[in-house]
């Protein structure tokens, strides 16, 4: 199986790659397509570089470096991956990525808010669950912020001692 996990260096992203890494340690067998999407150069951006060529050198370091936290985090659990950087409107871009890829599964973070305010704020999580043709994983936000990667027994045991 084929995952795609879309980082934009959020911690929730990151979360969303922690999940895939456990997914793989419990047995399944899986690839994994990092990627990022910058939003396109705004006008301004275009008018004061003034050469395409420097502005998608420019998005392609900021995609590299948003996949960074997500890469050490695979290195560290020995997965290989495969690294894209695209731009555009970030839920087509991830959607062209799955197909370009052949990716069986998204699994993305999400922010966690209620339907009503995704929809009215066009959440690339909202759009991407209803626009792609596979499907597609939400990893909502940890209310335990600050745990340390690979704390997920922990989390586990508290959660349990929580509903006892």
């Amino acid at each position: 199986m084929k995952i795609l996990l879309p980082v934009d260096g959020s911690e929730v992203s990151l979360q969303a790659v922690r999940f895939a890494i456990r997914l793989a340690r419990e047995g399944l067998n899986t690839s994994v397509v990092l990627a990022n999407v910058q939003e396109p150069a705004t006008l301004y951006e275009m008018m004061i570089a003034h050469d395409p060529a420097v502005l998608a050198s420019v998005a392609a370091a900021a995609g590299a470096h948003a996949l960074e936290p997500a890469q050490a985090l695979l290195d560290q659990a020995g997965m290989a991956y495969e690294s894209e950087v695209a731009n555009g409107d970030a839920a087509h871009a991830i959607v062209d990525i799955v197909e370009r890829f052949a990716c069986d599964l998204v699994v993305m973070g999400a922010s966690g808010m209620g339907d009503l305010r995704s929809a009215l704020l066009g959440s690339v999580s909202h759009e991407v669950l209803h626009a792609c043709r596979v499907p597609v994983m939400i990893v909502k936000a940890d209310d335990d912020e600050g745990d340390e990667p690979g704390d997920e027994d922990a989390d586990a045991e508290d959660r349990t001692t929580d509903q006892q």
